[in-house]
């Protein structure tokens, strides 16, 4: 699927473009479209737009086809797009930023349930120090409503002792510490927007 080209009021064209530069200080205009990283992204074939699009429509300041995407949504942080890029943008990094500021802005995401996923892992991470299955599964299940799905793959981890039923706590002082430094990150690039 090409983007389309459409002019567009300039001055929210820079409006996604400058949250991306300023999170990521990431050049995307640098882009040449070559296709590399989309050739190698292992969930490209369910997104809507690819690595290069999106890339494509940030710079083109269609900040609405952007953020409300598929692709940041599939986005799998695998960095093989980031590897294959022979311009050396960190193209996973802009996604985790498009998606960041769809997060912000309260967008209903384009595929619920992963953004369901995505937040509850972050949470986990955030009060357990790592990713603590059980206590993701379950507020997961809340969230989405989806109570007996899985359950007997659930079942069958816990028999083989893969699932523990208490969170380890081991790492959860530097875990914290990481996020206290992102925060504090983040709240710099603001200031500078």
């Amino acid at each position: 699927m090409q983007i389309p080209i459409r002019l567009g009021d300039r001055r929210s064209a820079a409006r996604l473009l400058g949250i991306v530069r300023a999170r990521t200080g990431e050049r995307i205009e640098l882009c040449f479209q070559c296709q590399t990283c989309a050739s190698g992204c292992p969930v490209g074939y369910a997104m809507d737009l690819t690595p290069p699009q999106l890339l494509r429509a940030v710079r083109l300041g269609l900040d609405e086809e952007a953020l409300a995407s598929r692709t940041i949504w599939l986005c799998a942080s695998c960095q093989t797009c980031t590897t294959r890029c022979p311009q050396g943008i960190d193209i996973a990094r802009v996604m985790d930023a498009v998606r960041g500021v769809s997060l912000e802005e309260g967008r209903p995401a384009a595929l619920p349930r992963v953004r369901a996923f995505y937040k509850t892992a972050l949470s986990n991470i955030r009060l357990f120090g790592r990713m603590y299955e059980a206590g993701l599964m379950g507020v997961l299940k809340l969230r989405t409503g989806e109570f007996r799905k899985d359950l007997g793959l659930g079942m069958a981890m816990v028999r083989r002792g893969k699932l523990r039923f208490f969170p380890s706590l081991a790492g959860l002082i530097d875990t914290q510490r990481i996020f206290l430094r992102a925060r504090a990150k983040d709240r710099k690039a603001r200031a500078g927007q």
